[in-house]
């Protein structure tokens, strides 16, 4: 029932409601009126502040560069002075002996690193210069009489005075390493007109093999296993001559797959028919199609020398033809065999492998794992078969050398955002660096600099800068970087991954000059980098130099770290003269150890 004061259409309890709504109304706007003063005086201190102090500008607010304490570092223990972390035969008995995996890389835990300096020999003084090292060397910096006393009948190397001398000497040319390769290149003609460019040699004694193609435009990596006595790599490396600490055992080597044009075993004992072939599966893994295998000794050339091998004819002959049936189980061929001298190729295209059957032996690899993954992978008995993406990949489709050096290789679409364009720029720039470079260092292309690395490249652009000056490069990709080690080795360069969190793969003082660019700013959230400059003082040679390219903020924490090293360090603006990136150049000092035996 409707009152009679009421307006029609009205609900009587609205009138009740606009009361509070009004005083919500009124409150709002005298809150709102005393936050607005408050905001004035807070604009009028920020006004009054800013006349005294502008604010920073984007650059200066950049961080500030890394500060260590200086820590002088001291010397290791004399019985340090050929010290090989992560291959100590002092830890051998730690790990199994099943093929030899005990001699593969094992290295130290983070609370056993050394935060010491490793001493030099008695005695040591700078290498002989190249190309003279190449049949020389200085007893004192590799001061092993075993390997003399062991391998004198086979002229490996002799000891006269104050120097070991290289005759050239081997198991299997005992006419001299030239005449052994000069045979080999009657069987193998690509190896005289650029087609044969890069190699391997297993098992490769003191190197001489590797030596000797040097002088020929072909460049090998020389892999030796670390050992009690003979010390083979490091001598490789003192003479001039390039050379990891490695052994097929129970993982890949460190190289990517359809990388070398050849590989070379001269009686280097490695069961290539135990275990299923997994050696040869290696083998046929690193080449790229249509490479060489190449092996002397040991069943080859049976017929003749058998009694020699202290063994049977029929025992040698049913070697060989083991040898024969595995290697055509994987696709190689007899290319060519006189003497001593076998040579298998690798099939240049996929025809072979489209013919093998689910029941062929060994069988093809699957997809589950990448051919170029190779930090601590197992080996697998399985034969991996070359992408039939890329058709540039065989011996006989790429270009041949020096051509290649240039040429953007077709695995460069593998590194993400790689392509020719990217290439090219990269070429461009590496030129114009390496000039900027002998402004600051003229030792840089004469011959007080012979072994170099580049510790973290991309397509092996300082290399191929210097491709004419008297020294290789070792270039090394990082094992958790874009994989283009691969677009390395198809340009005619060599290199291998590796994780500078841990210990390289060589002997100490090994390297004239060691290149980084970048390295710890791509790195540093994982690798501490007191541990990445001892590593680097290690394989270093004294009086050798260290070119580290790097971001600003790094630049005093790597000094203040260096001088703790004893290494003489300046500051130089880079050839763009840009201040966020700066060059340092160190050079390291030879020193002696109080404790050195005199």
């Amino acid at each position: 029932m409707k009152r009679k004061d009421s307006k029609p259409g009205v609900h009587p309890d609205r009138r009740y409601r606009a009361v509070p709504m009004t005083l919500m109304v009124l409150v709002l706007c005298g809150f709102s009126f005393y936050l607005g003063g408050i905001y004035q005086s807070e604009k009028n201190m920020i006004i009054k502040k800013d006349t005294r102090a502008p604010v920073p500008s984007r650059k200066e607010t950049a961080l500030a560069p890394l500060q260590l304490k200086f820590v002088d570092f001291p010397e290791c223990g004399i019985d340090y002075q050929d010290y090989t972390p992560c291959t100590d035969p002092k830890r051998w008995r730690k790990y199994g002996n099943y093929r030899l995996s005990f001699m593969e890389r094992h290295c130290p835990p983070m609370t056993e690193r050394k935060e010491c300096l490793v001493p030099p020999p008695d005695g040591y003084k700078p290498p002989i210069r190249w190309p003279k090292s190449k049949d020389q060397c200085w007893y004192r910096n590799v001061p092993y009489d075993w390997i003399n006393n062991q391998k004198a009948n086979q002229h490996w190397l002799r000891k006269e005075g104050d120097r070991f001398f290289f005759p050239g000497g081997g198991t299997m040319f005992p006419n001299g390493v030239g005449a052994y390769v000069d045979q080999m290149q009657k069987l193998i003609p690509g190896m005289k007109d650029g087609t044969v460019r890069t190699a391997i040699d297993t098992g490769c004694g003191v190197a001489s093999w590797g030596g000797d193609l040097l002088d020929r435009g072909i460049l090998t990596v020389s892999l030796a296993p670390r050992d009690n006595h003979e010390a083979q790599v490091q001598f490789a490396l003192e003479r001039g001559i390039p050379a990891v600490l490695g052994i097929i055992s129970t993982q890949r080597l460190p190289f990517p797959s359809n990388s070398f044009d050849m590989a070379h075993c001269s009686r280097c004992l490695i069961p290539w028919t135990e275990f299923d072939g997994i050696y040869l599966l290696e083998i046929h893994r690193i080449l790229r199609p249509g490479g060489f295998w190449v092996l002397s000794g040991p069943p080859v050339n049976y017929e003749n020398r058998w009694r020699g091998w202290n063994t049977t004819v029929e025992e040698q002959k049913a070697d060989f033809d083991k040898l024969k049936k595995l290697l055509t189980s994987m696709c190689f061929k007899l290319f060519n065999k006189k003497d001593d001298i076998a040579v298998w190729q690798k099939s240049p295209d996929n025809s072979c492998y489209d013919q093998l059957t689910a029941s062929s032996y060994p069988p093809k690899c699957d997809d589950s794992m990448d051919p170029d993954s190779v930090w601590y992978t197992p080996l697998r008995a399985c034969l991996t078969i070359p992408s039939q993406k890329y058709k540039k990949l065989g011996l006989t489709s790429a270009p041949k050398w020096p051509g290649r050096l240039h040429v953007a290789p077709e695995r460069i679409s593998m590194v993400p955002t790689g392509d020719s364009g990217g290439f090219k720029h990269d070429d461009t720039k590496w030129k114009l660096r390496i000039k900027h470079y002998n402004t600051l260092l003229p030792a840089l292309g004469s011959d007080k600099i012979r072994n170099v690395m580049d510790m973290n490249t991309l397509y092996g652009g300082f290399a191929a800068a210097l491709i004419n000056s008297p020294l290789w490069v070792m270039n090394v990709v990082s094992s958790y970087g874009a994989n283009s080690l691969g677009v390395v080795y198809d340009r005619g360069l060599i290199g291998t991954y590796h994780d500078w969190c841990e210990p390289f793969s060589t002997y100490p003082r090994t390297y004239d000059l060691l290149h980084l660019d970048g390295l710890f700013t791509a790195e540093s959230h994982r690798c501490e980098m007191k541990y990445v400059l001892l590593e680097m003082d290690q394989i270093l040679r004294p009086e050798g130099y260290v070119i580290i390219r790097e971001s600003n903020y790094f630049l005093d924490a790597i000094d203040t770290t260096a001088r703790g090293m004893r290494w003489a360090c300046n500051k130089h603006s880079t050839e763009y003269n840009i201040e966020k990136e700066k060059l340092l150049i160190c050079q390291k000092k030879l020193w002696y150890s109080k404790h050195s035996q005199q």
